[in-house]
């Protein structure tokens, strides 16, 4: 299986949990890849794609490079097994919720539970984020 871990961070906690993503799935035997938001071209070659985006502002998706990226590429993953993660510093995950309901609109069935992270990933949270990957692949 082809997979990719597709992020952006801010402060290194969401690149942090999309290491341990794509640690997670090559353990599971995957050829995987971690792309930066800003350098997406092409996902068509990918079975399985973990999106990461920390919350931001008013609790939403970072602005001005991932969610630009994500809207336009959102209506071509149907078929493709996706999942969520992020890290936050403060609300309740609304941003989470939010982007899994946009996710659903498009079509898009998530293949595992969204991972969210207040702070850096450490312990049983980076564990977590091993089982997202393992789990997508």
């Amino acid at each position: 299986m082809k997979a990719a871990v597709v992020y952006w961070s801010g402060t290194g906690n969401t690149a942090a949990m999309a290491e341990l993503v794509l640690e997670g799935m090559q353990s599971a035997g995957a050829q995987a890849d971690l792309i930066e938001c800003g350098s997406v071209t092409d996902l068509s070659p990918y079975d399985a794609i973990a999106f990461g985006c920390p919350a931001m502002g008013s609790e939403q998706l970072e602005d001005s490079e991932f969610e630009p990226m994500f809207d336009s590429v959102k209506k071509t993953l149907s078929g493709k097994r996706i999942a969520l993660f992020g890290s936050y510093g403060w609300g309740d995950g609304e941003w989470m919720r939010n982007w899994e309901d946009d996710c659903r609109a498009c079509g898009i069935k998530l293949a595992c539970e969204s991972i969210l992270v207040n702070g850096a990933p450490e312990g049983a949270e980076a564990e977590a984020c091993k089982e997202l990957g393992k789990a997508l692949v």
